[in-house]
């Protein structure tokens, strides 16, 4: 059959300039491109001779093949897989290359504009990845016959106003592409593809765990001389499909190192399989520790994504919610829905699912590790803990979950961290609620007047001193039925839960015969103060500041204030121990005395006493500490 040629439409002229000019950040995806297709005609051909389809093909040793000729300037991506009629070339590959291509091209906007509907469907025509080939080629040849067929065809463009197809009566079996690489040019990201350093690194990064081998031919040999024979280049070591008996420690050791360029062995390894409507397989690592930029902002994160063995995409965060940012691995895909260049991920039900599957499937290996390997969960929670917690903020659907893999530490024990399971088994009879005191540091808040009624009558509370304890405690309402409430904030009524030795008649009196002290503080300390009350959680110190039960704490003001956003100061209130002589002699003096100028300075010492008790300090410093100097120097 002689050559024809057909003239591009204009619409397939201008979707050429796209895939050549916009679709792809990087010129190196090419070679993926084509190695990809010939994967997945070797697949089609192995599974065609399963099903007894094709007659005399052979399939012993199915492989792709890369030949690189520097003189002639060409590089050929050969694979003896199902080939192509003449019809499938004009269906496959002149997909974008006949009439009626304008509703194509419009698509492919949409797809590069970033619409996920217009993308779907796009990655799966051959046309696509092929034509990515005129990146880097003046003209590029195809060479393809049918396995079971007879005669081959050639199809051959520049890339610009035509296309020529012609019979080929000698084509092996399989399809070649052949490339006439343009010059290389360093300051257009044109590398030289002939190069045998390049090919190598790329189907390192793009290719390595293609099922089949991928062989790069030997130069010519020298006159005399024997031919070299093909160096496979690709490993094909999927661990992740294999079984886990089939795969070493440490094969999974040196695939986390590649990962995560982490030289620690991994503290967990993990495997997933999914199958059903959509399938896909993952390998995931808990590194043993914290690197150091995971509270950096902009860092690197994500789980390396394959689809159906070629890399797609090194740092995917749509697989991993942040939260499990430390988390390492691949995921590899049967079938992904992918924007036309493979490079971004489209928001769709598959990406969700993925995420779902893999936060629970972590989240449960955690748990596992705290019921069977005390260690490991100990030094897992010790580097990962803090950045765990910040899931209870956004994850409803697993919080539980966080919740129950968490730990704190706590009044109990002051060197042994507790879970919320364990604090509900020691909790005393007639308890309603889970104690926990927000703060700066463990040392800080141990020595909290908050504690002091708490740690009298043997309650145990939680002592969260992360800046995400601030925030987590106001979103998550109970744990298994019990409501999470902090000693620091709104009124403390231990009498309700039976372990208060005060009865309501004495708390009355009490009330009565502070009624007009507590009045009088209100309304002197009314620009600092919501209100001035008795407390019921104090042993000890003589006063303390509480939050109201709805009202943001101090700690959770600044670190707003620390991002740029502003929250409404909300005026705290003074709890006053009624059995204190410093309160009691400050009663007495203001019911003898009411109008004693020095009563007023008396009343603001022991607000800022109570700031300085929690860890906080007075507006004004400077005039708290003249007070406290000359109150002393009065008393001497």
């Amino acid at each position: 059959m002689a050559t024809e040629t057909f003239e591009f439409q204009v619409e397939a002229r201008q979707l050429l300039q796209m895939v050549i000019h916009s679709i792809y950040s990087n010129k190196d995806v090419f070679l993926r491109e084509l190695v990809s297709n010939a994967s997945d005609a070797l697949d089609k051909l192995r599974l065609a001779a399963l099903r007894g389809e094709v007659t005399g093909a052979d399939v012993s040793d199915l492989h792709v093949e890369l030949t690189a000729d520097p003189d002639a300037r060409t590089l050929t991506v050969r694979d003896n897989g199902i080939g192509m009629t003449h019809d499938e070339v004009i269906q496959l590959i002149g997909t974008i290359a006949n009439s009626g291509t304008a509703k194509f091209v419009q698509e492919l906007q949409g797809a590069k504009d970033g619409d996920p509907t217009a993308a779907e469907g796009l990655i799966g025509q051959f046309g696509v990845g092929f034509y990515s080939s005129f990146m880097v080629a003046d003209e590029v040849v195809l060479v393809t016959r049918k396995a079971g067929e007879e005669s081959g065809t050639r199809w051959a463009s520049s890339g610009e106003g035509s296309y020529t197809l012609e019979d080929v009566e000698d084509a092996p079996q399989g399809t070649s592409v052949t490339l006439k690489l343009r010059p290389a040019d360093t300051e257009d990201q044109l590398h030289d593809y002939t190069a045998e350093w390049k090919i190598r690194e790329i189907v390192k990064r793009y290719s390595d765990f293609i099922t089949y081998p991928i062989r790069l031919a030997a130069a010519a040999p020298a006159e005399g001389e024997e031919a070299a024979e093909p160096q496979t280049l690709n490993s094909m070591k999927a661990l992740w499909a294999r079984s886990k008996d089939e795969a070493t420690e440490e094969e999974y050791q040196e695939l986390y190192r590649h990962l995560s360029h982490d030289w620690t062995a991994p503290l967990e390894t993990i495997r997933l399989q999914a199958e059903g409507t959509f399938e896909f397989q993952a390998l995931l690592f808990l590194p043993a520790r914290a690197p150091h930029d995971l509270y950096t902002q902009g860092a690197t994160r994500g789980i390396q994504l394959y689809v159906k063995r070629v890399f797609v995409m090194d740092d995917c965060e749509a697989l991993m919610p942040p939260y499990l940012r430390f988390v390492k691995g691949v995921v590899d895909a049967a079938d992904l829905s992918l924007n036309v260049s493979r490079e971004i991920l489209q928001q769709d039900r598959q990406i969700q699912l993925i995420r779902r599957r893999l936060a629970k499937k972590v989240l449960s290996t955690v748990k596992e590790l705290q019921a069977n390997s005390p260690e490991k969960y100990a030094d897992f929670w010790r580097e990962f803990g803090r950045v765990l917690k910040e899931g209870l903020l956004g994850d409803t659907e697993n919080r539980d979950t966080i919740l129950a893999v968490s730990s704190f530490a706590s009044t109990h024990d002051p060197e042994k961290p507790t879970t919320l399971k364990q604090y509900l088994e020691r909790m005393p009879e007639g308890q309603e609620h889970v104690y926990y005191l927000t703060g700066e540091s463990r040392q800080a808040i141990e020595h909290s007047p908050h504690l002091e009624a708490f740690r009298a009558k043997g309650i145990e509370v939680l002592l969260l001193t992360d800046p995400v304890d601030e925030v987590w405690v106001d979103a998550v309402p109970a744990f298994e039925g019990k409501e999470l409430r902090s000693v620091a904030k709104g009124e403390i009524d231990l009498d309700a839960t039976g372990e208060a030795e005060q009865g309501e008649e004495q708390k009355e009196q009490r009330q009565q015969e502070f009624a007009g002290l507590l009045t009088w503080m209100t309304e002197q300390l009314g620009e600092q103060v919501k209100e001035v009350r008795l407390s019921t959680r104090l042993t000890v110190s003589p006063a303390c500041v509480v939050s109201d039960t709805h009202d943001a704490t101090p700690a959770l003001e600044a670190m707003y204030r620390a991002m740029g956003q502003e929250l409404p100061h909300a005026k705290r209130i003074l709890e006053l121990n009624p059995g204190h002589p410093l309160v009691t002699g400050l009663n007495r003096a203001h019911t003898e005395r009411a109008d004693d100028p020095a009563l007023p300075e008396t009343a603001e010492l022991v607000y800022g006493m109570a700031l300085l008790a929690e860890g906080g300090q007075p507006e004004d410093p400077a005039r708290f500490i003249r007070l406290m100097a000359d109150r002393l120097a009065g008393a001497l």
